[in-house]
C-alpha cells in the first residue's frame, strides 16, 4: 500500500501554529528610528561602513523577543507576523498609506499613532537620500512611460531591498560568525597596498568584522534574555527549556553547531539576521535537507520525536517574517508572501540522488504546521525514488498548495547554458517562486520586473500607440496587418523597444542599490564576495545575473492564433471588424465580467468524443482530430444563444478557436514562439555587475493586478480581466484534460527561460484519491518532465469550498491555497485573486 499518512503535531507546535494564524499584522518603527540615527552619526563615512554602522546600530538596539513555547528564538519585530521599514530604500508611500494601510484590499497592516508619529519623524531625514530616488533618477522620461502605461514594473526592488538569494547556512553551521570574522581578517591582512582597489576592499572587509561582531553580540543578547526569563519562570520544564535556549545562543551563530537543536537555532538566526538587514524579500533556505542533515545524522542521542518538533518550530519561524508593500505592489503579490523557498531532494554536485531521513521530516512538518512559509519545493530527476515522489502527492493531496515540483532534468542544462558549472548547476536550489540559482554563489536579481507581453500585443495592434499616446515605435496599423507574419514583424519591433527600456530600469535600480545600500552582512556568506573583496551589490558573486519575468503568454499566443485563424485562414471576419470589435470591448460595458469556469471532463469522457470523431471521419489527423474535439467541447459548453451583436458574434468565433492547454500543435507552437520572442530579447543584454538578464515566465499574483492595465484582446478576453498566470493555459480554456494541458505546457522552451517558469494545475480532491489517485498522479508529473517541463505546482481543492471560504472566513482561518510560486491563506488574498484562483479549470482524470 502506498499510502501512509502523516502524524500529528505536537501540542506546542499548535499552540505555536495558532499564534500565527491569530496575529493582527503590525508596522513597527524600531528599525527605522535606529537606521536613521545610524545614518545621521555616520553621513561622512563611505557607503559600505554607513551600511555596516547601520546594522551595528540596529543588533544592538532592536528589541528582543523570547515567545511563550518557542525552542528557536529570534525576532524581526515585536508584534508575531509584523514589519519593519527600512527607510534607506523608500519611505514616502507608508506615510502616504499611514491612514489607509489597516484597511486597502491586500495584506493590511495595522500602523498605530505613536509608530506614525515616530515614523514620521524618522522620515523627515530620507528625501534625496533613497536608493529608490536615485534609480529614478537614472531612468528616461520614455522609460517612466512604459512603466506607468503597465508595460512593466521594477516595484519590487525600486521600493525595498532585494533579497532574492540563498547564503552559505552550512558554512555557518561549521565555522559560525567568528569563522567567517577569520577569514575576512586573513583577507585584509593578504590585501595588496599598492593595488588601486586596496582602499575600497579594506573599507569592505572592516565592514564585514563591524557587522558579524554585532550578529554575535545580537544572539548573545538573546542568550541574555532567555537566561532572565529562566529566572522567573515557575514550570520546571519550560525553565531547563530556556536554560538550554541560552546556552544555545551563547555558542550559536558565534561558533559552529555540535548538534541538531544548535544548528536548528544557528540556521534561524542567519534566516532572521538578513531580514533585519535590508528587509528584502525571498531569502531563501534552499537546500535545508542537505546542509542540515549532517547534524541530524551525528546527533544520535536526540528524540526523533523532538527532532522534528525542532523542525516544525522552524517552519513555524518562517511564518513570523512579513513584510509590508506599497498598495499596488501588495496586490501583484498579495497574501503577505515573502517567498522563503525551502527545497529537499534531487541530486547532490557528484550526481548521486540526494534524499535522506530529513527530506521526509521537511514533509511532515510541511503537514504539521499548514501555513505558507516555507513555500515548500521538491527537485525531481530520473534517480528520484518513487517513494519520495508518493510522499510529495501525499502531502500534495492535503490541499496545501505544495510541494511545488521542479525537473532536475531542465534546469540543470538551462543553468549550465548560462556559465554555472555542472558542480555548482547540480546543487541548484529554488529562490522565491520559481528561480533557479547555484545556492551561495549567485547574485540572480530574480523577481527584477515584471513585463506584461499582453501589453506589448496590444499595443502592436495599435501601431505602438496607448489610446492616444504614442508609447513604442510607429509599426503598421493593425488593419494593415495581411498575414501573421506582418504582425509578428511588429510585435518583434515593440518587444525590442520595450525590453531596452525594462532593462534601462532594472540596471537604474541595480547602480542605485550599488552605490547607497551595499549589503556587507548578507555578502559575506555569497562566494565569491570575501575573496574579491566586493559587497555582492557591487558583483561580488561568483554568478551574477538579472532576471525579470514576463506573464500573458497564453493570453498572447491565443489571440495570435485565433487572428490567424479566424481572420486569415477561414475568413471570418477581416482586420477591420476586429480592430472595431476591440475597440468597443465586444459591446460589454462592464468594468469586470467574472469568468466562466469550463465543465471539468475525466479523461474517459474525452477520449469517448476522440472514438466518436474518429468513427465519424478516419482520415483526420491526430491534431485535426484533437481541434474537433476542443470545438465540440467549446459549443457544448456555450451559453444559451441569443441575439448576438455582430461584435459579440465574432467574441464567439475568436472564443471558440482552439486554445493553448489542449495539446494542439498548431496552437501551443505560437504560444511558444511568442514566449520566444520576449525571452531571446531579453538575453541579450547586460547588468552592471558583470552579468547576464536571463529571462522567466511566471507573475507571482500579477496577471490579475495588470489584467487591469490591458485592453480587450484577439482571444476574446474582455478588457480589464486577468491575464493568464505563468505559463499556465488560461482560466477554464484548457479542457482536454492535465494530460494534455501539461502537454502544452511542454512544448514552450523551457530551457531559454532561465530564470523560470510557473505551471500552476487544480484538481478536485477526488480525482486524486486513493492508491490508484496517486499512482495516475505521480505518472503525470514523471510524464511532464520527461517531456522537459521545469515546473509545476498543484491546488487540490474543489470550488464549493473556495466560495464557503469567501463567504464565512472566520470557518477557514487556516486554509491555505496556492496562488502562483507561493501559497498563501485564502481568507487574506483580495478577492479578485480568491475569484482568480477560483475561475482555474478544476482537471480530474
Amino acid at each position: 500500500m502506498l499510502e501512509k499518512g502523516f502524524s500529528n503535531p505536537t501540542d506546542r507546535v499548535i499552540r505555536l501554529k495558532n499564534t500565527i494564524l491569530r496575529a493582527q499584522p503590525y508596522v513597527e518603527s524600531e528599525r527605522a528610528v535606529l537606521a536613521t540615527q545610524a545614518y545621521r552619526e555616520n553621513e561622512q563615512r563611505p557607503a559600505i561602513m554607513r551600511r555596516a554602522k547601520v546594522v551595528e546600530k540596529i543588533f544592538n538596539e532592536l528589541p528582543v523577543t523570547i515567545r511563550p513555547d518557542e525552542l528557536i528564538v529570534g525576532a524581526v519585530t515585536i508584534n508575531p507576523r509584523s514589519t519593519e521599514i527600512c527607510p534607506e530604500f523608500s519611505f514616502d508611500w507608508v506615510e502616504k498609506e499611514f491612514e489607509t494601510m489597516a484597511t486597502r484590499i491586500a495584506d493590511p497592516f495595522v500602523i498605530e499613532k505613536k509608530t506614525a508619529q515616530e515614523l514620521h519623524e524618522a522620515f523627515k531625514y530620507w528625501p534625496g537620500k533613497t536608493t529608490s530616488e536615485l534609480a529614478a533618477s537614472y531612468m528616461s522620461p520614455e522609460t517612466h512611460d512604459a512603466m506607468n502605461s503597465g508595460v512593466f514594473t521594477v516595484g519590487n526592488y525600486f521600493f525595498g531591498g532585494i533579497g532574492h538569494v540563498c547564503v552559505d547556512y552550512g558554512k555557518i553551521l561549521k565555522v559560525g560568525f567568528s569563522g567567517v570574522i577569520d577569514e575576512v581578517n586573513l583577507a585584509l591582512a593578504n590585501l595588496d597596498r599598492t593595488k588601486p582597489d586596496y582602499i575600497k576592499k579594506e573599507q569592505f572587509y572592516h565592514a564585514v568584522i563591524i557587522s558579524y561582531q554585532a550578529a554575535i553580540k545580537f544572539a548573545h543578547r538573546y542568550a541574555d534574555e532567555a537566561e532572565r526569563l529562566a529566572q522567573i519562570e515557575a514550570n520546571p520544564h519550560r525553565k531547563g527549556e530556556l536554560e538550554q535556549i541560552a546556552q544555545n545562543c551563547r555558542r550559536v551563530p558565534e561558533h559552529g553547531a555540535t548538534n541538531f537543536w544548535e544548528a536548528c537555532q544557528s540556521f534561524w538566526f542567519v534566516q532572521s539576521m538578513l531580514q533585519i538587514e535590508s528587509s528584502g524579500h525571498s531569502i531563501s533556505p534552499g537546500r535545508f535537507d542537505q546542509y542540515m542533515y549532517p547534524y541530524l545524522a551525528a546527533d544520535i542521542d536526540i528524540d526523533p520525536t523532538f527532532a522534528q518538533e525542532l523542525v516544525d518550530c522552524c517552519w513555524i519561524k518562517l511564518n513570523d517574517i512579513n513584510k509590508t508593500r506599497d498598495e499596488v505592489s501588495a496586490q501583484a503579490f498579495a497574501g503577505y508572501a515573502v517567498f522563503q523557498n525551502l527545497i529537499v531532494g534531487g541530486q547532490t554536485e557528484d550526481g548521486l540522488d540526494a534524499t535522506n531521513a530529513l527530506t521526509y521530516m521537511c514533509m511532515e512538518a510541511t503537514a504539521h504546521v499548514r501555513l505558507p512559509q516555507p513555500s515548500f519545493s521538491i527537485r525531481v530527476w530520473q534517480g528520484s525514488p518513487d517513494e519520495f515522489l508518493f510522499r510529495a502527492c501525499e502531502l500534495v493531496r492535503l490541499g496545501l498548495g505544495v510541494p511545488a515540483m521542479y525537473n532536475d532534468e531542465v534546469i540543470i542544462p538551462a543553468l549550465q547554458n548560462r556559465g554555472v558549472s555542472l558542480h555548482d548547476a547540480r546543487d541548484y536550489c529554488i529562490i522565491g517562486c520559481v528561480e533557479p540559482q547555484a545556492p551561495h554563489r549567485t547574485d540572480g536579481w530574480h523577481d527584477a520586473a515584471f513585463f506584461n507581453v499582453a501589453k506589448v500585443l496590444e499595443i502592436t495592434l495599435h501601431g505602438g500607440r496607448v489610446g492616444n499616446k504614442q508609447l513604442g515605435p510607429v509599426t503598421a496599423e493593425m488593419t494593415q496587418f495581411t498575414d501573421i507574419e506582418a504582425f509578428f514583424t511588429a510585435f518583434k519591433t515593440q518587444m525590442t523597444y520595450f525590453v531596452h527600456k525594462l532593462v534601462e530600469a532594472c540596471n537604474s535600480v541595480d547602480i542605485a542599490h550599488g552605490e547607497r545600500c551595499p549589503l556587507p552582512f548578507l555578502s559575506a556568506m555569497v562566494d565569491d564576495c570575501i575573496g574579491r573583496g566586493k559587497s555582492l551589490q557591487e558583483g561580488g558573486a561568483i554568478y551574477n545575473f538579472t532576471g525579470p519575468q514576463a506573464f500573458g503568454i497564453a493570453d498572447s499566443g491565443d489571440s495570435v492564433y485565433a487572428m490567424q485563424k479566424q481572420v486569415f485562414e477561414d475568413k471570418k471576419l477581416t482586420m477591420a471588424e476586429l480592430k472595431e470589435a476591440l475597440d468597443a470591448n465586444f459591446d460589454f460595458t462592464l468594468e469586470h465580467v467574472e469568468p466562466v469556469n469550463k465543465m471539468s471532463l475525466t479523461e474517459q469522457e474525452i477520449n469517448a468524443v476522440v472514438k466518436r470523431i474518429m468513427a465519424d471521419n478516419g482520415e483526420l489527423t491526430p491534431a485535426a482530430v484533437k481541434e474537433e474535439v476542443y470545438r465540440q467541447l467549446s459549443q457544448a459548453n456555450a451559453p444559451e444563444p441569443h441575439s448576438m451583436s455582430r461584435h459579440e458574434e465574432i467574441r464567439h468565433f475568436l472564443e471558440n478557436s482552439p486554445c493553448f492547454g489542449n495539446d494542439i500543435d498548431a496552437v501551443d507552437y505560437v504560444a511558444r514562439r511568442c514566449a520566444l520572442v520576449y525571452c531571446q530579447e531579453v538575453e541579450k543584454y547586460t547588468n552592471p555587475r558583470g552579468g547576464r538578464f536571463q529571462a522567466g515566465i511566471y507573475p507571482v499574483s500579477a496577471n490579475v493586478l495588470f489584467g487591469k492595465d490591458v485592453a480587450a484582446l484577439p482571444d476574446g478576453r474582455l478588457a480589464k480581466q486577468p491575464l493568464a498566470d505563468g505559463v499556465s493555459p488560461r482560466q477554464g480554456k484548457d479542457i482536454l484534460g492535465p494530460t494534455a494541458a501539461a502537454n502544452s505546457v511542454a512544448k514552450l522552451d523551457h530551457f531559454i527561460a532561465s530564470n523560470g517558469t510557473l505551471y500552476n494545475q487544480k484538481f478536485l480532491p477526488a480525482a486524486l484519491a486513493g492508491e490508484n489517485g496517486l499512482r495516475h498522479f505521480s505518472g503525470l508529473v514523471r510524464s511532464y518532465f520527461d517531456k522537459k517541463g521545469m515546473h509545476v505546482q498543484f491546488n487540490v481543492i474543489d470550488r464549493e469550498l473556495l466560495l464557503d471560504a469567501q463567504q464565512h472566513p472566520e470557518e477557514h482561518q487556516d486554509l491555505v491555497v496556492r496562488v502562483a510560486g507561493y501559497s498563501a491563506q485564502f481568507i487574506v488574498l483580495a478577492k479578485e485573486v480568491q475569484d482568480d484562483i477560483i475561475s482555474r479549470t478544476e482537471q480530474t482524470f
